[in-house]
């Protein structure tokens, strides 16, 4: 007979480590995880193993046969820990993470699509998608159409019998423009098309695209869920039957792109103060943005939580904050956008976003460096010659202003 003290342990348990009604930061630092099912180590232990044992020939193929442990590129308990806590926060039913965010955005297109099948995407894109997307998956006979998804209505016209997908980031990269997840779902839905959402510009402290209405989530954990700039990740969240397909399929023998258990265990440890860290981010955006939207060599600022912006009410509907990415334009121009970021001083000339660091980048100077080898490579649509994109970090927002403002003193 169980005691009164071992059902109460029990229940207590069951609220820690199950789904239970915890808060969204409690849930980033405990969930997935139970330190009795491992020696009650302190923190989720980093499984360095390629393959896995097995007692007899019969449990080798009873593994096979139910789609167990056999091989560390589709199991690794650590990874699996990882997994169940992004889908807990996002409020999926399962997860898949991987090498990159690309590695999530190939295994994502290639396993959902055929040929044959179409794609409808945002006409903005993260520039590596959009390589993938004009080149990569016309060439296994999937056509992909570019759509403005600022106005819902227009796909309507887009979507055919065909289509099996529609894709698109918000905020959006390197604009940080604000598409409407709720109204772009309900149009989709209703011809029977999934929505994948990329919210890697937001982090599911900010954001949670299913609850509005998305079928599956993507994120480059490389950027503000881990947080700290030293590794490499991707997540897809959604439905168990879907994740199953992109797990099977995807992982499995489409891409390999496996995770590095340490690359797990690292985004573990930055989901941790991924609530702190994402309203200090945000808090400072909008602190820096609104000192560059009065600067008189600043043209114009992009910035979601800024009254100023075209999509501010949409934001604010499915957005807690406006996280910490913004884009500028100098009326100095192109030219002007490279003897400013010359002259900073803290921060750092630098592609990716989300870590502690500001971090800045020029997309139109970097294109202009690539074409020399890469003949097709151009700035997507909306993005002009002009555009500076800024990563906020954690540093005193103060600072970063004040490195802004002696780095455009001269323009």
């Amino acid at each position: 007979m169980t005691s009164k003290s071992e059902r109460h342990e029990t229940k207590s348990q069951e609220k820690w480590h199950g789904p239970g009604g915890l808060g969204f930061a409690t849930r980033a630092i405990h969930h997935g995880f139970d330190r009795r099912e491992f020696s009650d180590a302190g923190q989720p232990p980093v499984f360095l193993t390629s393959t896995y044992g097995f007692e007899s020939v019969e449990a080798n193929e009873a593994a096979a046969a139910l789609g167990g442990k056999l091989y560390g590129r589709e199991h690794n308990p650590t990874t699996e820990i990882l997994e169940a806590r992004l889908a807990n926060l996002e409020g999926a039913e399962a997860g898949l993470v991987v090498a990159s965010g690309m590695a999530a955005f190939g295994a994502l297109t290639l396993s959902l699509l055929s040929q044959g099948d179409e794609l409808i995407v945002h006409k903005t894109l993260y520039v590596n998608t959009v390589t993938m997307v004009e080149q990569g998956l016309p060439r296994f006979g999937i056509k992909v159409v570019p759509v403005d998804l600022s106005n819902p209505a227009n796909l309507d016209a887009a979507i055919t019998e065909r289509t099996r997908l529609v894709y698109f980031e918000t905020p959006v990269n390197p604009l940080s423009a604000i598409l409407d997840i709720a109204a772009i779902a309900e149009r989709a839905h209703a011809r029977g098309v999934k929505v994948a959402v990329d919210s890697t510009f937001a982090s599911p402290a900010v954001q949670r695209p299913i609850e509005h209405g998305a079928d599956i989530v993507l994120h480059s954990l490389t950027k503000y869920i881990n947080g700290h700039g030293d590794t490499l990740g991707g997540a897809l969240l959604g439905n168990a039957e879907t994740l199953h397909t992109l797990h099977e399929t995807g992982l499995r023998y489409i891409t390999g792109a496996a995770i590095s258990p340490l690359s797990s265990f690292l985004i573990l440890r930055g989901l941790k103060t991924l609530t702190l860290r994402m309203e200090r981010h945000s808090l400072s955006a909008l602190t820096v943005a609104r000192a560059l939207e009065v600067h008189p060599a600043v043209a114009w600022v992009s910035y979601p939580f800024l009254e100023s912006h075209p999509g501010h009410a949409i934001a604010r509907k499915q957005m807690s904050n406006g996280s910490g990415m913004l884009a500028f334009g100098l009326h100095a121009g192109y030219e002007g956008a490279r003897s400013m970021m010359n002259r900073l001083g803290l921060i750092t000339r630098a592609v990716s976003l989300g870590d502690a660091d500001s971090l800045i980048c020029h997309p139109a100077s970097l294109i202009r460096a690539r074409q020399p080898i890469r003949k097709d490579a151009h700035l997507v649509e909306g993005v002009g010659d002009d555009l500076i994109r800024l990563s906020v970090g954690l540093e005193d927002a103060e600072d970063i202003i004040a490195d802004l403002r002696q780095a455009l003193e001269e323009l």
